[in-house]
């Protein structure tokens, strides 16, 4: 048995003594650290010259002590107050020196009751008190043995596990009868505090003392158990290590055989010789020779072979010196680009100059532009074209939906799986390190808490910086900037100012009818005929086809919807060939709802804008532009403005605007001032799924409003747009292509500019501007006189006007038209 000092420790159990008669004075002994309970042998260290004279004495006596707990260990001189008042009476059952040397003693002690202090009687030479015996109070019920039973179990649980406490324990445990001594035998095994400990003793009701004792047996139980799990496993890894380590050293000495071995080494050899051929920088070269040379000390079955491996490959395959010739021709460059691509002149002016300015200085840096537009209408088939015409390889990488920055700079190599980001990748893909690169939907890309992939962009397309790329994967610098960089999107709102700040913007807008004719005639249908199977007889589109297609069966800027009408012609006629029908066959205007069915689109302007209240706008949307509708109409309230249709914060303000205006001149523009006495206006835009924001409606909302008031209806052939402010003054707004082709192919030939957007139909193709009608706006004047119809006031406004009561005038004013307004000549509204 191993020997403690007075912080005392556990010792042996011992019924087989008979209690002998305990005095009800006696002298106390301060235990520090650990309880004694009845029953239980405990090996203490004696060293205090109080505690000395205290066993000296008690051998002489009957050699029954009092054992009583210290609060605070550190105390060598207790004194009453920190002591605890429960404690054990104890007998010494036999006392020996620690050595020749020490006066220390070793007194082996045995637990005979729970005792209660009453009072201390003497201070020196050492402790003495009158106590009280704790008689324990038992009560045989079934619950008493449920804990009972499972505290037996548990305790021989914990003596398995435990390396500390013997054996023989066990068979004690299983043997014992007494509930009352089971719980203090196994609370003086616990590992727990002395606090704990002294609450178990002072626990005088036996099945309280099982309860507490079986809480903290549960606990140190889990405990044993986690670290008897842990031992197994880094048990079972080191027999595993070793058992690798043998059989690696076995298969060694096999390889070596075989003359296997000496295939690893050429390998290794191999790796070196790609590497020196690809010509990578000093710096890359060093780099991957170091990781070579780790590869070739790891054995082939290790996980780290493979992606050292994985690293070397990615290295050698890189294109760090592989650079295509640029086709420097001009005129060989503008016949590709006009063969792939019909109109488009400001991208292509910009590729030509472009490649003039190589042609005189070499070593200029690729462009990093961006294509702005609709869908549908080529941006990412326009990065092919580049390619094609100035003879270099195309990559192309979709950034849509793309919110990790890792996608772009790539992962660690700590990480399982990891790789470049798809700028290397693509890099790798085009086998060149001066490919055309488009990103596609750049504005397209999100974040979260992986990072801001836009963000890492900003290296990526920055001229100053992306010479020196450095992907997280490879940890070496990598030269982009000999790389054309092209971005697409279709709005550039979502893309950061700052990496928007980096890219050339160049927009592209929607295309006319007659670019879609000829687009069609020279790119689509003959496209088709080939996918289709079908040769040059079997089908032949008229003019007039495509008209109908473009007008009743798309409404759009770009042509991919055009492509899928075009294409679902071509399959029906597939379909008559295979079943034998192989004559040739024309597909005229009257031919198309055959085979497309009824039209999808058709005009609604003048069925909309027939009547007052009602006007024609022209809004501004990622995909083009659009025709926007207002409505309003008028009807007993209380003065309110009502608003409905999904509209933004800047719309609302624009009709508030337009509101406040027509009351403060509403003399000038011939309406009551007193129109919203008792009654409300509704304003609505239809489409009312459809969100709808932006200040360039103001104008065709003032337009609808006076409509409504006067009983004058809003010109059917007339769009307008346009910002308004409280004094009338008509602001310019954006958009103003797209706004004129989207009225164009709506078949409206009027339409109602700012003035200060005069200078935007530069853009604008020739045919469209002669076949429509501009007017531009500096006041609000300008809109009445140019959109509102100049004939007398309808009299019978169908919903719109509501019949005068008592103290309300009509809506219809029999007033003049504001002086110096005139009847714009009346264009001849178009009819499909």
């Amino acid at each position: 048995m191993k020997f403690f000092d007075d912080d005392g420790k556990k010792g042996w159990f011992d019924r087989g003594r008979n209690r002998p008669r305990i005095r009800e004075e006696l002298p106390i002994l301060p235990l520090r650290n650990t309880v004694i309970y009845p029953g239980v042998v405990i090996p203490l260290t004696i060293g205090r010259e109080s505690s000395l004279r205290l066993v000296d004495d008690a051998l002489e006596g009957d050699r029954i002590i009092g054992i009583v707990g210290q609060r605070d260990p550190d105390v060598d001189d207790p004194d009453s107050s920190e002591l605890y008042s429960m404690g054990t009476a104890a007998q010494i059952l036999r006392v020996m020196k620690v050595s020749e040397d020490s006066k220390n003693l070793i007194a082996h002690v045995q637990g005979l009751q729970r005792l209660r202090v009453v009072r201390y009687v003497q201070r020196r030479p050492y402790l003495r008190a009158r106590v009280q015996l704790i008689e324990e109070r038992n009560e045989e019920d079934a619950e008493s043995k449920a804990l009972f039973g499972s505290l037996q179990e548990s305790a021989l649980r914990i003596i398995e596990l435990s390396p500390h406490i013997p054996q023989e324990v066990s068979a004690v445990v299983q043997n014992m009868e007494s509930a009352g001594y089971l719980a203090d035998l196994v609370a003086a095994y616990l590992n727990i505090p002395m606090a704990e400990k002294e609450e178990i003793l002072e626990t005088v009701e036996v099945k309280g003392r099982l309860q507490k004792v079986l809480t903290f047996v549960r606990k140190e139980l889990q405990m044993l158990e986690l670290n008897f799990r842990i031992q197994n496993q880094v048990k079972g890894e080191l027999d595993k290590s070793q058992r690798e380590y043998y059989l690696r050293k076995q298969l060694k000495a096999i390889k070596k055989e075989l003359g296997e071995e000496e295939d690893e080494m050429e390998e290794v050899d191999e790796f070196r010789r790609q590497i020196k051929d690809a010509k990578m920088p000093e710096d890359v070269e060093k780099e991957a020779l170091k990781e070579l040379g780790r590869l070739s000390r790891i054995p082939p079955q290790s996980a780290e072979y493979t992606v050292s491996r994985t690293y070397i490959e990615w290295m050698i395959e890189l294109p760090w010196s592989v650079t295509t010739e640029d086709c420097l021709e001009i005129p060989h460059a503008r016949g590709v680009l006009n063969e792939d691509h019909y109109s488009l002149d400001k991208v292509k002016k910009r590729i030509l100059e472009y490649l003039a300015v190589r042609k005189l200085k070499n070593d200029m840096r690729g462009p990093i532009l961006c294509f702005v537009g609709p869908p549908g209408v080529g941006k990412t088939s326009l990065g092919k074209s580049i390619a094609r015409a100035m003879g270099r390889n195309f990559v192309r990488v979709a950034l849509g939906g793309v919110k990790d920055e890792a996608e772009i700079r790539g992962h660690r190599r700590t990480y399982v799986g990891a790789l470049p980001g798809r700028v290397i990748q693509g890099i790798k893909k085009a086998k060149s390190n001066n490919p055309v690169f488009v990103l596609d939907e750049i504005d397209k890309l999100s974040h979260d808490f992986r990072g801001d992939p836009a963000s890492a962009l900003l290296e990526v397309l920055d001229p100053e910086q992306n010479n020196a790329f450095s992907d997280h994967y490879l940890e070496v610098s990598f030269d982009l900037s000999k790389v054309m960089f092209i971005a697409t999107a279709n709005q550039l709102d979502p893309i950061p100012p700052p990496l928007r700040d980096r890219m050339e913007i160049i927009e592209i807008p929607g295309y006319t009818e007659e670019e879609k004719l000829h687009i069609a005639e020279n790119f689509l249908i003959p496209k088709q005929h080939r996918e289709h199977g079908l040769e040059e007889g079997h089908v032949t589109f008229t003019k007039k086809a495509v008209r109908t297609v473009c007008r009743a069966y798309t409404r759009e800027a770009g042509v991919r919807n055009l492509e899928r009408q075009i294409a679902g012609i071509c399959r029906a006629v597939a379909m008559q060939v295979a079943e034998g029908n192989a004559e040739a066959r024309t597909v005229d205007s009257d031919d198309v709802s055959t085979y497309l069915g009824p039209p999808k689109f058709f005009s609604e302007i003048e069925e909309r804008v027939s009547e007052t209240g009602v006007a024609t706008g022209l809004a501004w949307t990622a995909a083009g532009g659009e025709l926007l509708f207002i409505e309003v109409t008028r009807m007993l309230g209380k003065g309110q403005l009502i608003l409905t249709g999904q509209l933004g914060d800047v719309m609302k303000e624009s009709a508030q605007a337009a509101l406040s205006y027509i009351r403060t001149h509403a003399d000038a523009l011939g309406v009551d001032a007193r129109f919203m006495e008792n009654y409300d206006l509704h304003l609505h835009v239809p489409a009312g799924s459809v969100p709808k924001d932006g200040p360039s409606a103001g104008v065709t909302i003032f337009s609808a409003i006076v409509s409504l008031l006067s009983g004058r209806k809003v010109r059917a052939d007339v769009a307008m747009t346009g910002e308004i402010t409280l004094r009338g003054a008509v602001l310019p707004v954006g958009g103003i292509k797209e706004k004129i082709l989207a009225a164009h192919r709506a078949d409206v030939r009027v339409i109602l500019l700012p003035e200060k957007n005069k200078k935007d139909l530069v853009e604008v193709p020739e045919e469209i501007k002669e076949q429509i009608q501009f007017h531009f706006l500096r006041h609000l004047d300008d809109v009445i006189r140019e959109a509102l119809e100049s004939d007398e006031p309808d009299k019978h406004p169908v919903a719109h006007v509501v019949k005068p009561t008592d103290g309300m005038p009509a809506l219809a004013s029999d007033q003049d038209p504001p002086s110096g307004s005139e009847s714009s000549p009346s264009s001849k509204s178009a009819r499909r």
